[in-house]
């Protein structure tokens, strides 16, 4: 009893003591989290500007391929440009995507929504604390509320070309359980790009950072998707006439770490290893995509571009795409040889941006040596005898490294081959085939200026590419446009975005996955459904959050 009484004496006395002090005791913050008044500066509001921009790549919100910068799964294996890769049973749930199965339990898709929402959420807690701030004047403070708004469309835009039909959610929404997908968010993506546009500096403070003619171009874009000609036009023409870009020489300049943020550089998504982090700053939503084995990386395999895009690099005698013809045969590969078995490469005429974007065997891997073909691919049956290449760094380009599959190489978001190339879209419609015809030879003939080399500096293959001479009708026009669009952005993650909006995404598709089931065997039985899969359905975890009767799932 004695004991106890003493507890409770001194229990008590503490208590009073507490009482008599303060009742600031009781309310420390948890270590590790920010202060809002703490933050509420003009430092503070920078730190949270960077955070928003630091989820570009991807990988902030714990995810990594399922919501990869790139899209390399939704941009590119689900169209005609690659395969999944790897082999059967490993991430089989991607293999079902490209098979334009409409599944929502399935993981990515919650990834991807779930880094998407939280770029947006971290756009919006910049523009909740600008208000705050009194150490700001009026110019930094429509900067950075510039800035932000611009990160939340770009978040916004990610979702509306996966999903079509999503949330808008600005700094004004204060229940996350209960955010309806009733309307298109199209306006909303447009008037925070148009106030972009009104406040960025035409300069960049740094360059990961947005400007004011990196607004115009991504509007532009914007409206693209939207077949909006006349608004996308004039914003188009800005950029390409006033703005500060140019195409560089040589197109492999655009994928080099040596050479980020050139002049054809609108808008690149910043990559960094030897940071003092575990690799994820490394490019890591594309840690998959090495080649297997004994090749650079080694692992994962995935990844692995198609027949038909490499058979799309095709040439004619006079260096001109086969439009029409071009799947008809196959480049020569090859699929089934063991990498000590006898080979000779393609020797018919090829576009040189086939082997800056595609690793085949024969030819050089960059500065890796020669790709010796079956010992750096998984499983050639499955998907076929090819590696991805256009974004590897170069070996010595990633020194300190925390991981052989992280890249300092940076994801070139927006380029000015792609601005161009959508306002040579806009002139076919507009039937000034002279204007297009201009814009594709420039990207034609930038192609021929850097070609892959042997050690001896012999072209490592038979490349041939020149300008077209004339475009005879609007039909051709259109076809050449989309195909050097098709060329030039080869697995950036853009190709299935552009069927969609083309509405050539049925037809197109299932063309390609006639032949393709003929070899590639989980292929068979899969097709393409227009009103369908041009959008992905909406994560099933989302729904279950919010109920059905607000999250509604696409048709």
């Amino acid at each position: 009893m004695k004991k106890l009484r003493f507890i409770l004496s001194v229990t008590m006395g503490f208590l009073i003591l507490l009482a008599s002090c303060s009742k600031d005791f009781l309310e420390k913050k948890p270590l590790g989290v920010a202060d809002e008044e703490l933050l509420a500066n003009k430092s503070g509001v920078n730190a949270l500007l960077i955070g928003a921009y630091s989820l570009l790549d991807g990988v902030g919100s714990g995810f990594t391929f399922g919501s990869s910068a790139s899209n390399w799964i939704y941009g590119s294996v689900v169209s005609d440009d690659a395969y999944k890769g790897s082999d059967v049973g490993d991430q089989a749930q991607i293999t079902t995507i490209e098979r334009y199965v409409s599944q929502p339990d399935i993981s990515v898709f919650n990834e991807k929504w779930i880094t998407v929402y939280d770029g947006v959420a971290r756009s919006n807690d910049v523009l909740k604390l600008i208000a705050q701030v009194d150490d700001m004047s009026e110019e930094e403070i429509h900067q950075a509320t510039a800035e932000a708004r611009f990160l939340r469309a770009w978040y916004h835009f990610e979702a509306k070309k996966m999903w079509n039909m999503v949330p808008y959610v600005d700094e004004h929404v204060t229940d996350y359980l209960n955010l309806p997908n009733d309307q298109d968010i199209w306006p909303m993506i447009e008037a925070d790009l148009e106030y972009a546009v009104e406040n960025l500096s035409p300069t960049k403070a740094d360059v990961a950072r947005a400007s004011s003619w990196t607004a115009k171009a991504f509007l532009g874009k914007v409206h693209m998707y939207q077949s909006d000609y006349d608004a996308a036009k004039l914003l188009l023409d800005d950029v390409i006439n006033n703005g500060p870009y140019e195409l560089v020489e040589n197109f492999h300049d655009n994928f080099k770490i040596a050479t980020e943020n050139n002049s054809e550089s609108v808008f690149e998504v910043q990559m960094s290893v030897g940071d003092g982090g575990s690799g994820q700053n490394g490019f890591w939503g594309d840690n998959l995509n090495f080649p297997y084995g004994s090749g650079p990386g080694g692992c994962c395999g995935f990844f692995q571009p198609s027949q038909n895009l490499v058979n799309a690099f095709k040439t004619d005698e006079n260096g001109l795409p086969l439009l029409d013809t071009f799947n008809d045969e196959d480049v020569t590969n090859d699929e089934g040889l063991a990498s000590s078995a006898p080979f000779e490469p393609h020797t018919g005429n090829l576009d040189p941006r086939l082997d800056w974007s595609v690793g085949r065997r024969g030819i050089p891997f960059l500065n890796w040596g020669i790709h010796p073909g079956a010992n750096w691919i998984r499983d050639q049956s499955f998907a076929g005898p090819y590696t991805f290449k256009k974004f590897f760094a170069s070996d010595g380009d990633n020194a300190g490294a925390e991981s052989p599959r992280a890249n300092a190489n940076n994801y070139r978001a927006l380029r000015y081959a792609d601005v161009l190339l959508m306002r040579a879209e806009i002139a076919v419609e507009e039937g000034d085939l002279s204007m297009a015809l201009d814009i594709v030879n420039q990207i034609r003939r930038r192609a021929a200026n850097e070609l892959v080399t042997t050690d001896d500096g012999d072209p490592a293959a038979n490349y041939v590419v020149n300008e077209y001479p004339s475009f005879p009708d609007q039909t051709y026009a259109r076809k050449a446009v989309r195909f050097e669009r098709r060329l030039e952005l080869a697995l950036e993650g853009h190709r299935f975005f552009d069927l969609v909006r083309w509405g050539a995404a049925a037809e197109t598709l299932n063309t390609y996955l006639e032949k393709e089931r003929q070899k590639r065997t989980y292929l068979q039985g899969a097709s393409f459904t227009q009103g369908q899969n041009e959008y992905f359905p909406i994560p099933q975890t989302q729904i279950d959050i919010m109920g059905a009767d607000v999250l509604k799932q696409n048709q």
